[in-house]
């Protein structure tokens, strides 16, 4: 049977626009040493408001572009100027090294530029240091800590399936939406339909989580059982208690620890330690 399903081959490019023609080619070209490889000059086209204008693309490896368009003789509007708001920064590209090695490399050219340093963190897979352009736009360059598989498919569609669940029930009017934790105990259910309301961790066999099985298998009290479907099940009589600092996690996974889902009820969540107790009858 042939499969004629189509497959993508990767990122050609991104675009977005910008009014700082000289400032961007500078950035880019100049300061992060990515090669102007193609640019577009051409009258407006379109709708007949559409101005002239330029599009240009530098090359940011294996076969991937960043591009931009260049409006001729228009104002920026004020939807497009950069805030300090979570919803505008979550629009952004992020670069793919091989190494940390080379992560910091890029680190130690961002400085010698003048570029200033966001930040650098860890989350789950990757590990990242961001920082922004002259237009305001977010960029990021990370490193893959190991390669996603099967398994990751796998949570990352009970997570989704949990959440487009809890959507519909708001678009119904049936459910309200606003945490995370209704999706982790959705996800929950769907891994182990049996359990009860008990205090119980559901842990993705990755070797990120890990840690929460190792705390959970020295711990006096803690059932630790493996489900053989791709999660640890770690189950408690009264609570369940994980303090970040002694598993070693960075805030960022810590906020993530729960991301295998989990029954009961979370009584305790800051930044340091993380209690599930029993839920109410």
């Amino acid at each position: 049977m042939v499969n004629n399903q189509p497959v993508l081959k990767g990122v050609h490019h991104s675009a977005r626009p910008t009014w700082k023609l000289r400032e961007t080619v500078a950035f880019y070209r100049d300061k992060l040493g990515l090669p102007l490889v193609h640019a577009i000059s051409a009258r407006g086209w379109g709708p007949s408001n559409h101005p002239d204008f330029l599009h240009f693309f530098f090359d940011s490896g294996n076969h991937s572009t960043i591009a931009f368009f260049y409006y001729i003789n228009t104002e920026q509007p004020d939807y497009t100027r950069p805030v300090a708001d979570y919803r505008y920064e979550a629009n952004h590209t992020a670069w793919r090294v091989d190494t940390r090695e080379e992560l910091l490399q890029w680190r130690d050219r961002l400085e010698s530029q003048g570029i200033p340093l966001i930040f650098q963190i860890r989350h789950e897979l990757i590990e990242s240091i961001y920082f922004n352009d002259p237009n305001g736009y977010y960029l990021e360059i990370t490193i893959q800590e190991r390669p996603m598989n099967a398994l990751d498919a796998e949570d990352a569609t009970r997570t989704l399936e949990a959440a487009m669940a809890l959507e519909d029930g708001l678009g119904a009017g049936s459910t309200a939406f606003t945490s995370i934790d209704q999706v982790w105990k959705a996800k929950a259910k769907g891994i182990d339909p049996d359990a009860l309301d008990e205090p119980v961790l559901y842990v993705l066999d990755a070797p990120e989580f890990m840690p929460l099985v190792e705390a959970a298998r020295q711990e006096p009290g803690v059932e630790l059982e493996d489900l053989g479907n791709g999660y640890w099940k770690i189950t408690a009589e009264a609570a369940l208690v994980f303090e970040r600092k002694r598993l070693g996690f960075v805030p960022a996974l810590w906020n993530a620890a729960l991301t295998g889902g989990f029954a009961g009820e979370v009584s305790e969540f800051d930044r340091y330690r993380l209690q599930i107790s029993r839920g109410e009858k």
